[in-house]
């Protein structure tokens, strides 16, 4: 027995086909029916990846008696937040607002109009202290709403103006100057962590667009420490390369265990850039890593790229990433004792969950390169002995290493595959790849293989192609996400802006036209479809898709960059690029409505603080020729 969500190609919305609740995606269906029946939303929101999506939904969702009461109180919808960001940003402020915190899964009950009026993240099934259990969350909503829905609904209509968030945001009148980007380095270097690298305490969120910053203002230092501590934890997959979402310490030694296309694009373009700033060729191998990772184990037939690995596999988190030290002495043999040390591999271990604990299991690191520098903080444990620096051992042992461990690896229950394609995500490995691709056709350093400058530029390519060939409907207007044959979903500003900068970046890589032509387009689409006339911006929805409660820009760069800050990017190139205007017209608009948060805020806002780096420095030069203007013959200004 299959509930709606069968039919879905989301494989997130697909994991709850088999639930015995009766879900039905957003859509009219679910609308239409709260509307009727006069029945409250209930909205689950989540993603494939996330480890505590699952939890709820083994403990509470698949349980026959909670879905009853789901069922028979409610219109019960499932949304995957990366298909549908706009329901997701819409309704995570909106429990923010009420709870002071959000997360996934994230719960929020609305009224049949689409107005919450209350949410949460996860419950357990059971009380515990401080957290209702689920079945009483249920059963107390029902229960105001058969007795107070008329004063629900109003309380929900209070909401409706705050939810538009960035959307009421008027436009600065104060001048755009290059203190505001050095004020912007000062409040990071405020909350830099000298001796781990990174901003802030634990969870540590690699934040590229915030390094990408640091290293186009020649801030080197903390770039470059926090790329080389990264490098060093276990958030960087010593084996297969790439990069977990974040790390649970400070010391970037636990990841959370899922890997996501969008974190690996972002940070190999980073680790380029922090190679062509330093020269250190660790460096460069770390941005090579991650994109083999994606072209071996993320990309599909027709050459688009997946969405995420699971952080769980068998019902455990990082079952599939950690070693016991007798594991590795079984795989290793006379190998075990210099990549126990290399890896900082201990009888102790240095992962435990609570929930499947288990002992002496450890994320593997490179305890290789130099320690980390200056005074530990006052909470911080100093390194234990078996911490300290050690000697790698050979490049050949290395990757004799590494070749066993994948292979002994590779046996185990692989974690889950979330294949859906996304524009925006694809878009950002389009960049990472064309670029990376071009700088080593035209510098490659020695070591590095004489194709691969060519085989990355082929893949972007291709990506390039699925893109534009198969993410578009009917009206040639962009689709946000592929699956099983099927692209669907209106595409969103972050999805057009993305690719504005992929096709920019893919054009100065190849010199080819139809990469700019493809470009200029999107730039004219954006414009036309996303700008806001009356307080300048992008919305992030389009004017002509189904309308929201509220129509709302997106403005934090984190943990990718804004639809916005990306859209004032791309346009400020294209107009450097062509002479146009009105690109820049709009993209200052971008601007205009933040420059004087940002620089207080600078870790919320990596990529808009880039745009205005880019607004105030002098055109980039580029070894292609530009194309002319279209039916007119007049050549545009060459930026070199």
């Amino acid at each position: 027995m299959t509930n709606a969500l069968a039919g879905e190609t989301s494989p997130y919305l697909r994991q709850h086909a088999q639930d015995p609740v009766d879900w039905l995606p957003w859509g009219e269906q679910a609308l239409g029916r709260a509307r009727e029946r006069d029945k409250p939303l209930l909205v689950s929101i989540g993603y494939s990846s996330c480890h505590w999506c699952h939890v709820m939904e083994r403990e509470s969702f698949e349980d026959p008696r909670t879905a009853e009461l789901m069922n028979e109180e409610f219109v019960c919808v499932k949304v995957d937040r990366e298909e549908r960001p706009d329901v997701d940003a819409l309704y995570m402020e909106a429990v923010q607002g009420m709870t002071g915190s959000g997360g996934w899964p994230l719960n929020v009950f609305l009224t049949p109009e689409q107005l919450p009026f209350y949410g949460g993240t996860y419950f357990p099934p059971d009380p515990r202290p401080g957290m209702p259990a689920w079945t009483q969350v249920l059963q107390a909503i029902a229960e105001s709403w058969s007795e107070r829905r008329e004063e629900i609904r109003a309380g929900g209509e209070r909401l409706r103006e705050r939810l538009a968030g960035g959307a009421l945001l008027s436009p600065s009148p104060e001048p755009i100057t290059a203190g505001e980007l050095d004020a912007a380095v000062a409040r990071l270097r405020e909350s830099f962590d000298p001796r781990y690298g990174g901003f802030g305490r634990a969870p540590k969120f690699p934040q590229a667009s915030v390094l990408e910053f640091l290293l186009l203002r020649g801030e080197r230092e903390m770039a470059l420490t926090t790329l080389r501590a990264m490098t060093a934890g276990g958030i960087h997959d010593q084996l297969g390369g790439g990069f977990a979402r974040y790390s649970v310490d400070e010391r970037w030694e636990v990841p959370h265990f899922e890997k996501m296309l969008y974190d690996n694009a972002l940070l190999a373009r980073a680790y380029l850039h922090g190679w062509q700033a330093a020269g250190e060729r660790r460096l460069l191998e770390v941005c090579l890593d991650a994109l083999a990772w994606a072209l071996r184990e993320m990309r599909g037939p027709e050459g688009g790229f997946y969405s995420a690995l699971d952080a769980d596999s068998e019902g455990v988190e990082g079952r599939y990433y950690v070693w016991t030290i007798a594991q590795l002495r079984e795989v290793l043999g006379a190998d075990a004792d210099a990549a126990i040390a290399w890896f900082g591999a201990t009888e102790r271990g240095n992962f435990d969950d609570p929930h499947h604990p288990e002992p002496g299991l450890n994320v593997l690191q490179d305890r290789s390169g130099p320690p980390p520098q200056g005074p530990p903080a006052a909470h911080v444990l100093t390194r234990t002995p078996e911490h300290a620096q050690l000697p790698a051992p050979e490049p050949a042992a290395r990757a004799r290493i590494r070749t066993r461990l994948l292979r002994a690896r590779s046996s185990r229950t692989r974690p889950a595959l979330d294949d859906k394609r996304l524009t925006a995500w694809n878009a950002l490995m389009i960049s990472a790849l064309a670029e990376t691709g071009a700088h080593l056709r035209d510098r490659r350093p020695a070591g590095v293989e004489e194709e691969l400058g060519a085989a990355l530029l082929d893949a972007a390519r291709e990506c390039a192609e699925f893109v534009l060939r198969d993410l578009r409907d009917e009206r040639a207007h962009l689709l946000r996400t592929y699956s099983q044959g099927r692209a669907k979903i209106d595409a969103y500003l972050e999805d057009y802006a993305f690719l504005l900068e992929a096709m920019l970046v893919l054009f100065e890589a190849t010199c080819e036209e139809r990469w700019f032509e493809q470009a200029t387009g999107l730039a004219e689409e954006i414009i036309a479809r996303f700008s806001d006339p009356d307080r300048g911006g992008f919305f992030s929805t389009s004017a002509d898709r189904e309308p929201l409660i509220a129509r709302r820009k997106e403005l934090e760069d984190t943990p990718i960059p804004s639809g916005g800050s990306s859209a004032a990017v791309g346009l400020l190139r294209l107009a450097q690029l062509t002479g146009e205007r009105e690109y820049e017209r709009h993209a200052v608009s971008v601007i205009r409505l933040l420059h004087e948060i940002a620089p207080r805020h600078p870790a919320a806002f990596g990529h808009l603080l880039q745009a205005i780096h880019w607004h105030m420095s002098p055109a980039r030069p580029i070894a292609c020729a530009v194309p002319t203007r279209a039916g007119t013959g007049e050549a545009l200004p060459h930026a070199g």
